[in-house]
Parts: structure tokens; C-alpha cells; sequence
């Protein structure tokens, strides 16, 4: 503090009130910094290249797995107090807003999953669901059907209109890409989209079992829920969007980009859903 305001005020007074002998405070200006000085000086360095890597979203327990896995051997409360003496910071958690229409006469499926988002095996459980996109130019939907195995984005879709033919495309994207044998457990909520007789058909025609959650549980289809929470607070809504063109990319390079491959999940040990992938078909 001295040091920072001898310009300021004279150094005498700051040294009297701050209870420091100006020889004190002259000896110090000698010293060379202290090891753990220089030690905090190149681990600032290294925590503001990972949070700037992380598109500056992660918090201290990401940021201090990307310092372990690069041989940094640091402890949290260390990082933690590094980046709040930098200013970085996570992006902090929002609220979200549900897009579920249950009010139709198409069947409703029973909850098979029953909350059972513990999966030992990619391509055994899907959960999907839709969220919106708040633009200027007005508002985009985006469905995605993720693995519970893994937390990947599997299949997606972004659209201007909340109907069928969103959450369809998302669907096939995912088929295309996965080609999962029969027996798949399918899990959503009671939307018209997914209890629609052409979606029904379509996991019929592969052999997919259809689950549901119960009527105004978000909780039942959690692991959605969380993803679309991610989304919104580490891209959405950390700024405006002039077009749906320009969220549109952003979203698609958040997710193929990003989030599978290289965002750290705390549910998966802090890896990234396409290394954790790896892991479980390497282990089998």
C-alpha cells in the first residue's frame, strides 16, 4: 500500500499509520520477491491462459484440473485466491424457462428412466428437450438429445418454429450419427413435440423405448436441465444477438467446439464428455 500511493500521501504519514518503520519499508523495497511471490507470479500467468481458453467461464476447480493435468501441482484455496486477486471469474448460475406444452391428446409414455442418469454405456439412454434463444431479430428454438452416459450433445437442432419437425431433426442428426441398436431408452418430457404420432413412429421404426417424465417435474429430465443452464450461462446470456445467423453459429461452435469435446464436466470427474467417452469404450 505504500508503495501504490507514495505519490500520493507522504511516505512518513503512511508509515505511521500503518504501523511500518521507513527503514522497514526501505529494506523491503531491497528484498528480492519471495519465492512463493514469483511462484504466485508465473501461476497467475498460467491461470489467466486457461480462463481465457475457457472462453472465460470456468471457476476455480476447472481451472485448477487444467493446471493439475499440465503438472502444476497447486491446491484450490491457492487458485481460487490467485483468480480472485486477478478479478477472473466463473460464470455464475441463472434460472431457466421451461417450453413444455403437456396440454394435448397425444399418449403419454411412463417414466422408465426414473431419474436414473447414472449410465455405464454410451448409446443405452438419450434425454432431449428444447429451450429458446432470445434474439433481436426474434426468437430461435434449439433442441438437443444428449447421452447420458457421456452428457454429448449427440443430435441438435435450431429452428424459428417450436413444432415437431425441430425436435425430428435433432433426433435424426442423432440416429445419423450414432446408429444405436434396439433397445435405446428415449427420455423427455410430455411435450406435443415428442408424444407427436410422426416422432413416436420414428422411434418405433428404430426400435427406441419412449419415456416421459412426470406432468411439471423438471427434475425428472435434470440432466437437460442442466445442460440448457450451462448454455445460457456461459454463452447466451453473456451478450446480445443482433440475428438469429449470429446465435445460431455461436451455438453450434459451443457445442461441437466446446462442450464435447473439450469443456471439463463435474459429473464426469472433470473431463470432457469426448474424453470420458473414450475412457468407457477403451475400459470395455
Amino acid at each position: 500500500m505504500i508503495a501504490r500511493y507514495r505519490a500520493e500521501y507522504p511516505l512518513r504519514l503512511m508509515c505511521r499509520v500503518l504501523h511500518v518503520s521507513p527503514a522497514g519499508f526501505y529494506a523491503w523495497q531491497r528484498r528480492p520477491p519471495s519465492a512463493r511471490t514469483r511462484q504466485d507470479a508465473r501461476l497467475r500467468v498460467q491461470v489467466a491462459a486457461f480462463h481465457r481458453r475457457s472462453r472465460q467461464t470456468y471457476g476455480s476447480p476447472r481451472i485448477l484440473r487444467d493446471l493439475r493435468e499440465a503438472g502444476q501441482p497447486v491446491g484450490r484455496k491457492r487458485v481460487a485466491r490467485v483468480m480472485r486477486e486477478a478479478g477472473l471469474v466463473g460464470t455464475p448460475p441463472r434460472r431457466f424457462r421451461r417450453t413444455t406444452d403437456s396440454q394435448h391428446a397425444h399418449p403419454i409414455a411412463p417414466n422408465h428412466l426414473q431419474r436414473q442418469f447414472a449410465v455405464a454405456e454410451p448409446n443405452r439412454v438419450w434425454a432431449t428437450d428444447i429451450t429458446y434463444v432470445r434474439t433481436w431479430a426474434g426468437w430461435l428454438y434449439l433442441a438437443v438429445v444428449l447421452d447420458l452416459a457421456s452428457r454429448r450433445v449427440v443430435g441438435w437442432a435450431l429452428d424459428t418454429r417450436l413444432d415437431r419437425h425441430l425436435v425430428l431433426t435433432a433426433l435424426e442428426r442423432a440416429l445419423a450419427r450414432r446408429a444405436p441398436g434396439p433397445g435405446l431408452l428415449h427420455h423427455s418430457d410430455r411435450g406435443s413435440q415428442y408424444a407427436s404420432a410422426d416422432y413416436q413412429a420414428r422411434l418405433r421404426a428404430h426400435g427406441i423405448v419412449c419415456s416421459m417424465s412426470r406432468r411439471g417435474d423438471c427434475w425428472d429430465n435434470a440432466v437437460v436441465e442442466s445442460f440448457f443452464a450451462t448454455l445460457k450461462r456461459e454463452l447466451l446470456h453473456r451478450e446480445a444477438w443482433p440475428t438469429r445467423e449470429t446465435a445460431s453459429a455461436a451455438i453450434a461452435d459451443y457445442i461441437e467446439a466446446w462442450y464435447n469435446i473439450h469443456r471439463r464436466h463435474s459429473a464426469l470427474g472433470y473431463v470432457s464428455p469426448a474424453v470420458y467417452e473414450r475412457r468407457l469404450t477403451s475400459a470395455a
